[in-house]
């Protein structure tokens, strides 16, 4: 045997080592490929199926929610009143509370966990109050005033400061007051809590301290132009009532 034969059976023998020793590992990694296709198509399939599942649970739950607020702003009118045939209404706000508390309750316990679901816990609250109920409404509000969301948040704690205002734990309102004043919320400006505030001092026969919040607001309450907004003006009227009575 030449040479030359000699040197192409060593190549032969080389490229079948080669070729067995490839086989070998795509076969001993062919197990974990599959499972790690599969996992990936289970992953994929698990997001779509979880974003379907989320669009679905949060479309009923507006759904849900819709239709508490519905009940909520029916019409009241007195017995002796004539309505349309087919018109739903309510003889009293106590009444049309209590039926549109039941729904915000039902909305908050069925989907707490999404958006609707925690307005419709704050609506809970504020028709606990109308009810007078006021350690649910406490309860209620407390939870949405904890909320991760700022805006609803803030709405929460408006609405659990007038509770305590309402129910002789002014200093408790007073700290909220402050707390809101501090930040600025779209659903609860800066200059919302600051007229609460100074309503509160009023209403506690604290002039000197309402008065100051008054004249902060009717100096610094700007817009964009540097016009008076509209809590400068409210601060003008309390400030100057003649002058709102004259207009």
């Amino acid at each position: 045997m030449d040479n030359a034969t000699k040197q192409a059976l060593k190549k032969q023998d080389k490229f079948q080592e080669l070729t067995g020793e490839s086989l070998q590992w795509a076969e001993s990694h062919r197990q974990k490929t599959i499972v790690a296709a599969v996992t990936l198509v289970l992953v994929v399939l698990a997001v779509v199926g979880g974003y379907s599942w989320y669009q679905s649970r949060s479309a009923a739950a507006s759904t849900a929610l819709g239709a508490a607020m519905q009940t909520y702003q029916t019409p009241l009118v007195n017995p002796q009143q004539p309505v349309p045939p087919g018109m739903k209404t309510f003889p009293d706000a106590a009444s049309r509370a209590a039926a549109a508390n039941g729904q915000f309750v039902q909305v908050a316990n069925q989907y707490g966990m999404l958006k609707p679901g925690k307005i419709a816990e704050y609506f809970a609250g504020l028709t606990y109050a109308e009810e007078n109920k006021n350690s649910q409404a406490e309860e209620a509000l407390k939870s949405v005033a904890g909320s991760w969301d700022g805006d609803l948040s803030a709405s929460g704690k408006l609405a659990l400061a007038q509770l305590y205002a309402q129910t002789g734990r002014e200093s408790q309102a007073i700290d909220l007051y402050n707390e809101l004043a501090k930040g600025n919320a779209t659903t609860v400006p800066a200059s919302t809590a600051k007229l609460q505030l100074a309503e509160l001092y009023e209403a506690q026969g604290k002039t000197v301290e309402a008065r100051k919040i008054y004249a902060e607001l009717k100096d610094k309450d700007k817009d964009a132009k540097g016009k008076p907004g509209a809590a400068s003006q409210i601060a003008s009227e309390k400030l100057n009532p003649q002058a709102g009575a004259a207009q």
